[in-house]
């Protein structure tokens, strides 16, 4: 076998290809499964060590917008900078800065130790990286299953990350779940570099000698939008998650003053939400693409969306909320998952990094944004302004997709 070959898995050259490339994406969703369970260990306990540090609501406010900032600016350099480095770079430097970003949490004693903490989550995009590697190592009518099957792996960790933190934090202290986390992502981080080849695109869609410009360079990434049909898709991506987006943004709160739910309940509406996900990213939508057009699908996710917003217009109980939960999941699932698929067919092989780096940067724009639009809405129309929000917006976006063609590269492969 030819080192090009082995660096190549996809490669129709190499007769093992299909063999390295199924191992390669076993690999990936473990990897993605360690990243998700590290992170979400530290959702419960990283409330009370900003307590014992003496910051109070607001200062975590701005921690979490820090966080979300650094991600968005982070996102489009990662996608970027796997393109140009490859698939082993890209997911070890994502498993070194989250090994330093959950090292600098442990011995952070002051607050502005924590708020330094943060800066190396600018690369640490797990989800992105594994949104590559597959994009990489499947063929376009392959592309929305596979993706979906990664909600599998993020559902999972978000279970196990969840219950272990919350164990560990009270077994052994609060700093435990940190000092795990930070061995999981050194795990990671050796399984990117041994596992994942350098590089995963296909011979034919390597790296482009044109697009060996700096990875800070943004006029790339302007270029990738003035693709055809990039910015339609972009925006309805952006737009049609929006109103929902706000609403989970807002959920700890909605749960409270509006639902009365303790901190175990809404623990437990959130691990319901979690195996929602699971089914219907890693089950569901994969039997879907395999029947109907991606422009169909996403019609389909606007549409249940717009009626989503009406049925949280008159809800008014957790209960409802629980029955409102699977259309809302698979249509934010669906909406995700199928314009991502569109997105990375409408740009070259050796643009499908930055181009998932840019779709990565949808969620921090809501976390940034989220709590101040969310809050604003919340305090001064009450929970029934997501639900109007959801329906008018979606609806709107609706009309305009029946009167937009269907692009050629969005039709369903025979």
């Amino acid at each position: 076998m030819d080192e090009k070959s082995q660096e190549a898995p996809g490669s129709p050259a190499d007769p093992q290809s299909i063999r390295a490339k199924s191992f390669v994406i076993r690999i990936t969703y473990l990897l993605l499964a360690i990243h998700i369970t590290c992170l979400f260990m530290l959702f419960g306990t990283v409330p009370h060590l900003v307590k014992n540090l003496g910051l109070d609501t607001v200062g975590f406010g701005y921690l979490q917008t820090s966080f979300g900032v650094l991600q968005l600016l982070g996102s489009p350099i990662f996608g970027r900078f796997y393109d140009q480095f490859g698939a082993r770079a890209a997911l070890t430097l994502s498993f070194l800065s989250g090994s330093l970003f959950y090292l600098l949490q442990s011995v952070s004693s002051s607050v502005p130790r924590l708020f330094l903490s943060r800066i190396p989550s600018v690369f640490m995009h797990g989800l992105p990286g594994a949104q590559m590697v597959i994009t990489d190592l499947t063929t376009p009518k392959e592309r929305a299953e596979a993706l979906g099957k990664l909600g599998l792996c993020f559902g999972a960790g978000v279970i196990v990350g969840s219950s272990l933190g919350g164990f560990l934090a009270m077994k052994f202290g609060l700093y435990c779940p940190l000092y795990v986390a930070l061995a999981g992502n050194l795990l990671g981080s050796m399984l990117a570099m041994t596992c994942i080849p350098s590089q995963t695109k296909p011979r034919s869609g390597g790296l482009d000698p044109s697009q060996g410009s700096s990875v800070f360079n943004v006029n790339e990434i302007v270029r990738l939008m003035k693709f055809p049909g990039v910015m339609p898709v972009f925006a309805i991506k952006v737009i049609s998650g929006l109103p929902t987006g706000l609403f989970m943004i807002m959920f700890a709160v909605i749960s409270i003053n509006s639902f009365g739910l303790g901190a175990a309940e809404a623990g437990y509406v959130m691990s319901y939400l979690g195996v929602l996900q699971m089914v219907v990213q890693g089950v569901l939508i994969g039997r879907l693409t395999s029947h109907y057009t991606e422009g169909t699908l996403l019609l389909s996710s606007v549409l249940t969306s717009s009626a989503v917003g009406m049925a949280m217009v008159l809800m008014t109980s957790a209960f409802q909320f629980c029955i409102i939960a699977l259309p809302l999941v698979f249509a934010l699932s669906t909406l995700g998952i199928i314009t991502d698929s569109i997105l990375t067919k409408a740009v070259s092989p050796s643009d499908t990094g930055a181009m998932l780096g840019i779709c990565a940067s949808v969620q921090p724009l809501t976390r940034t944004v989220g709590p101040i639009i969310g809050g604003f809405l919340y305090q001064n129309f009450g929970l029934s302004a997501f639900g109007y929000l959801n329906f008018v917006v979606n609806l709107v976006l609706f009309c305009y997709l029946l009167k937009r063609e269907v692009p050629q590269n969005v039709k369903k492969e025979q």
